[in-house]
């Protein structure tokens, strides 16, 4: 299957679509997966509705911006980031919020979900990176210790002791509600960003979708717009997805190893498969 998939993939304009299983070789668990844990996320309108809400948000995330923090890229993410830089790859849409794509040298990025990288003031737009703000958590509660005060609870939510004593920081332009500059649950993914995935996905003679299920509505209205303009669709993927019965080609197999496996056809390289990452 992967030698029909290079096949078709072979001189031609590939737009990628990628998800959770690209960067699960990194430590970042998949959430939709077989076995993944039950998630209870918090929505926008939750966000919204509260300070108390927002204070355990950031909880959480601050544990959660830990480990997105420390994840480095693995070999899946520097594959594509070699078939851009060889003219195979046009570019990469990405349901993840890890920014590891960027990281790993992918200039052409749509991140759909937005990345956890990034902060912006919901009052008047500003942005912040994500470890400054972080920084200023740490300083602004210097009596709460956020690495035992933070605990992961069952339900995939988190509990917080004295939640209410937190403060959290706000914009330093206009004061208002500092918020991840990622798509909640409730939230739409932004028209612009949106399509400038579409347009990838319409100027491209093939689409690759790779670690993902297509659980996600965005994943799956790109998947519809590449099957009504008749392009290939080859899906990598461990599991079933919602595109299967759409693909030309599945690959029922990890990311990494695939995307290594295509890039080392498709550069005549081989120097991925025996790197260390």
């Amino acid at each position: 299957m992967i030698d029909e998939a290079i096949a078709l993939v072979r001189g031609a304009r590939v737009a990628v679509l990628t998800g959770a299983g690209v960067s699960t070789d990194s430590g970042i668990p998949d959430y939709r997966g077989e076995g993944a844990p039950v998630r209870t996320p918090m929505t926008v309108q939750t966000f919204l509705a509260s300070e108390h809400a927002r204070k355990r948000y950031w909880a959480g995330s601050h544990l959660g911006w830990r480990n997105f923090g420390a994840a480095q890229p693995n070999r899946g993410h520097l594959a594509l980031a070699q078939l851009e830089r060889a003219g195979n790859v046009a570019g990469v849409i990405t349901q993840n919020v890890d920014g590891l794509h960027r990281r790993a040298g992918s200039r052409h990025v749509v991140e759909l979900h937005g990345s956890m990288d990034r902060v912006v003031c919901l009052q008047c737009g500003q942005h912040y990176a994500r470890q400054a703000i972080a920084d200023e958590l740490e300083t602004l509660n210097p009596s709460i210790d956020l690495s035992t005060a933070i605990r992961p609870a069952p339900d995939g939510d988190v509990e917080v002791d004295d939640v209410d004593a937190m403060v959290i920081p706000a914009c330093t332009v206009c004061g208002g509600v500092l918020k991840p500059d990622v798509v909640f649950f409730g939230e739409f993914v932004p028209i612009t960003t949106f399509q400038a995935a579409a347009a990838l996905v319409t100027s491209s003679d093939v689409l690759l979708v790779a670690g993902s299920s297509l659980v996600v509505n965005s994943g799956i209205r790109l998947i519809e717009q590449a099957r009504r303009r008749k392009l290939p669709i080859v899906v990598v993927n461990r599991g079933v997805t919602r595109g299967d019965s759409r693909a030309a080609v599945k690959i029922d197999a990890g990311a990494s190893e695939t995307l290594v496996a295509f890039a080392d056809a498709l550069t005549g390289t081989g120097a991925l498969a025996h790197r260390g990452v």
